[in-house]
């Protein structure tokens, strides 16, 4: 498998990182956490500047149509520079949704997406779920001039900020999907901080009516879409994983040779010189992981290609926690404060093994897959 990427991938991956670079700082990012939303109106402007809002529409819809691996390379960088805005949320799971499966006017909005205007949330799942898709309680009944949704989300990237949801629910005939506006009647949306800074949102449907039209596909074929979308915000997370570990890498690098202890630097010292050895070899499996699984998102067989990404969640994961907690110990007691990136790098990069599964969750899946 050729893993080489193309010329307009590096110039991709090379003007994003050198934005990110001069606009996104740790200050930045502290102003964006402590205004609340998780969103920078003018980054995420420029976001659709760059077109990376409009890589999984296709031209024919507004977007430019790329492909996983160039969302992988934009994840990567977005990874590496710490970023809140939820463009995995938008641009990868809720706008690949509509473009896949939505009918022609719920289309109509992507448009709008890609130019920065409307922000999508995926909200799937529910407090007792434990990350199995078909866990839906959420209910939605058919009458004649639509439905009523009841139920609630629970912990839904951008929920409170988003334009439109893309909600799942249960209906007669099985689990649907549904397309409903942020602000629709008799929805409630609580905003939260998680301890990353990224926001996420508690919503409660009372009797929340929506049109027909609001279905996405056909009523009761929405797992099979939910399964898909799922596959894409694990790939899209274990490629900002990998970008974060570079990052975080690196930081530590930098600090061991510049930290002097008994008159030369700790990087000296041939102990800490095995266990960054160790992070880098953990940062290149993940590395390698994260490719198989965006190369296995255009795989037909959706049990291969379940199979290929829950391997990557557990092994980028498990290299996660290992490099967090090695740069947390290589820097001392700064490597979890404030002050430092180290620590913000820690802690998204534990709640990324949090989101769309934890390892032990996606072991025991590769594992009943593999029995299977």
């Amino acid at each position: 498998m050729n893993f080489a990427f193309t010329e307009e991938q590096g110039q991709l991956r090379d003007s994003l990182r050198r934005f990110l670079t001069e606009t996104y700082t740790l200050e930045r990012r502290r102003a964006i956490t402590q205004a609340g939303g998780g969103c920078d109106a003018k980054i995420w402007r420029q976001f659709a500047e760059l077109g990376i809002l409009g890589l999984a529409i296709p031209e024919s819809l507004g977007g430019i149509g790329g492909d996983a691996f160039d969302a992988m390379v934009v994840m990567e960088e977005l990874g590496r520079a710490l970023v809140l805005e939820p463009y995995l949320s938008t641009a990868l799971v809720g706008a690949g949704i509509l473009a896949r499966s939505g009918s022609a006017s719920q289309q109509q909005l992507l448009p709008a997406v890609a130019a920065g205007e409307i922000r999508l949330a995926f909200a799937h799942g529910e407090r007792d779920s434990r990350w199995r898709l078909d866990a839906v309680t959420t209910r939605a009944v058919r009458e004649a001039d639509g439905w009523i949704l009841d139920g609630h989300k629970a912990m839904v990237p951008d929920g409170a900020g988003a334009h439109y949801l893309v909600l799942s629910a249960r209906t007669a005939s099985g689990i649907s999907l549904f397309l409903l506006p942020g602000a629709s009647e008799r929805m409630t949306r609580t905003a939260l901080t998680t301890h990353d800074g990224s926001s996420v949102a508690e919503i409660k449907l009372d009797g929340v009516r929506v049109p027909p039209v609001a279905l996405i596909g056909a009523e009761g074929g929405g797992l099979p879409l939910i399964e898909a979308a799922s596959d894409v915000g694990i790939a899209g997370l274990c490629a900002e994983a990998v970008g974060a570990m570079d990052a975080l890498l690196a930081l530590t690098l930098d600090y061991v040779k510049t930290r002097r202890q008994f008159g030369v630097p700790i990087g000296s010292f041939q102990a800490l010189q095995h266990r960054l050895a160790d992070m880098l070899l953990h940062t290149e499996l993940a590395r390698s992981m994260s490719y198989l699984a965006s190369a296995k998102l255009a795989v037909s067989d959706a049990t291969e290609r379940r199979r290929a990404i829950s391997a990557a969640k557990f092994l980028v994961g498990r290299a996660a926690r290992f490099i967090g907690q090695q740069a947390v110990q290589l820097h001392g007691g700064m490597g979890v404060s404030d002050e430092l990136a180290t620590s913000h790098y820690f802690k998204r990069l534990t709640l990324i093994n949090a989101s769309f599964g934890d390892m032990d969750h996606h072991l025991a899946r590769f594992g009943s897959l593999i029995a299977a």
